[in-house]
């Protein structure tokens, strides 16, 4: 196992994506774990999807830390500041505004930085390309900079960004057929521009590494899920329909399987890998990339017939749902991939730490928060 290197406590650390599914569950996690961080979180609140929940995730982390009844705060519930006086602060903005960006990195000076702000999504990449290349480049661009600079600055009272780590996806596996999919495999094949951006952010946070000696790590991200998740993932877009009556489309005829992770998981790997800067390789280079999956892909069939259980469970569909009436099994969607399936073994080795949060028990989770939160 790899030594820690990087102590949080009393660490000013940046989150890009800070009302996002995996953003807000990071804030959450670190503030419980460590006493004295301090946490700037930026999001442009865009509305691919519902703004509600991205502004309940702010709510839910103002309420942790207590802020109700102050009468200083953010339109999110949140203090809205750059100065770094809080333990959270909260700012409305776009990673791809360099300027805005370049004021947060003066002003609250962050040591370590976890860009989870991206343009996500497979299909919708055919329908707004600009989107992705806004966010996931230029945006990504304009944190390797202020990174870059702020060590340009350092002084006895603040080094710069200590080490980066950034949301990179399974999805730059593309058509890859060797399977499980392992950070050794070439990754040169991406079947949508999503997964295009996603490796560009690789290559690019490596040039940054090896030019300017910013310590950087990439996490490969596979399949999200949990409560207060992104309503254009799978399970919650067949969950609204479902609930309303309507039919839900299997793709691939439903032969696709996925590796489920479930997001306390991601989250303990993030949390895990943000205390360990990586050291030079033998390029002389201080960049690693891992995957986080769940090592364990499910059938798309088996996880659908999984969820309705849940759902009946938690009483979001009623015990008699007639399930296989609103089932439509429909070919593969361009961009999309059979089969993903993470080689988790370097995490495991470096950090003694691999998912195992059971597809049951996320999902089940999952339907409870829903049936709580729709009520």
């Amino acid at each position: 196992m790899l030594e820690k290197n990087i102590d949080l406590n009393g660490k000013r650390v940046f989150v890009t994506g800070a009302a996002g599914f995996i953003g807000s569950y990071l804030c959450m996690e670190l503030l419980k774990e460590f006493a004295d961080i301090k946490i700037l979180g930026i999001d442009s609140m865009n509305d691919y999807y519902d703004v509600g929940i991205k502004e309940d995730r702010l709510k839910k982390i103002a309420a942790m830390l207590g802020c109700a009844g102050r009468n200083d705060l953010g339109e999110y519930g949140v203090p809205a500041s750059v100065s770094g006086t809080e333990k959270f602060s909260f700012v409305k903005g776009n990673i791809a505004d360099k300027e805005a960006l370049d004021k947060i990195f003066a002003e609250f000076k962050p040591e370590v930085v976890v860009n989870l702000a991206a343009q996500a999504g497979v299909r919708y990449s055919i329908e707004n390309p600009y989107a992705y290349v806004e966010s996931n480049l230029i945006g990504f661009c304009n944190i390797l900079e202020a990174c870059r600079h702020s060590l340009d600055k350092a002084s006895e009272e603040y080094k710069g960004v200590e080490h980066l780590v950034y949301a990179s996806s399974s999805s730059v596996y593309g058509s890859n057929k060797k399977i499980p999919y392992s950070t050794d495999d070439k990754v040169d094949n991406p079947v949508s521009l999503y997964a295009a951006t996603k490796k560009s952010n690789e290559l690019l946070a490596h040039s940054y590494s090896k030019l300017y000696g910013i310590p950087s790590t990439g996490l490969r991200f596979f399949t999200v899920y949990g409560p207060a998740g992104r309503p254009d993932m799978a399970y919650f877009g067949f969950t609204n329909k479902l609930v309303k009556g309507e039919g839900i489309k299997i793709f691939n005829y439903g032969n696709c399987k996925r590796d489920f992770t479930f997001v306390d998981d991601i989250v303990e790997g993030i949390v895990n890998v943000m205390q360990v800067a990586p050291s030079e390789n033998e390029n002389g280079v201080k960049y690693k990339v891992y995957n986080i999956g769940n090592n364990d892909p499910v059938n798309l069939l088996d996880f659908v017939d999984i969820l309705q259980q849940e759902l009946i469970r938690a009483g979001v569909l009623p015990e008699d749902y007639d399930f296989e009436s609103h089932k439509e099994l429909v070919p593969m969607q361009p961009g999309d991939v059979e089969v993903t399936y993470a080689d988790v073994t370097p995490l495991a080795n470096d950090f003694g730490f691999k998912p195992s949060t059971p597809l049951r028990e996320g999902l089940r989770k999952f339907a409870e928060w829903y049936k709580e939160y729709y009520k």
